[in-house]
């Protein structure tokens, strides 16, 4: 038998200069460096935008279905951090043959 946790909720601040859009799971974050848009259709969670917070719920959930409460959360911070600042990638290549020390 486990507990299930009736309500679980976090909220994000949204910056001015972004604007976030949930329609039926589907999250579009717009800002000045463009467009990112995520889709979290396979979680049975409650995504909604309310002025400038976005709030995610979970009712009733296992402890499976909490630790994807925050994960949304980091998804979406994420893509706001890559609508406003940007990410930059480098790649170092490195070539040793078997013995790898």
């Amino acid at each position: 038998f486990t507990m299930k946790q009736i309500l679980a909720s976090r909220e994000i601040q949204i910056p001015d200069d972004v604007t976030v859009e949930v329609k039926s799971r589907r999250v579009r974050v717009k800002g000045p460096r463009g467009e990112l848009k995520r889709t979290f259709k396979h979680l049975q969670l409650q995504i909604e935008v309310t002025g400038k917070t976005l709030r995610v719920e979970a009712w009733f959930a296992k402890r499976k279905q909490l630790a994807c409460v925050r994960t949304v959360v980091s998804h979406v911070k994420n893509m706001i951090t890559g609508v406003t600042l940007g990410y930059k990638y480098t790649m170092k290549s490195a070539y040793a043959h078997f013995p790898i020390n």
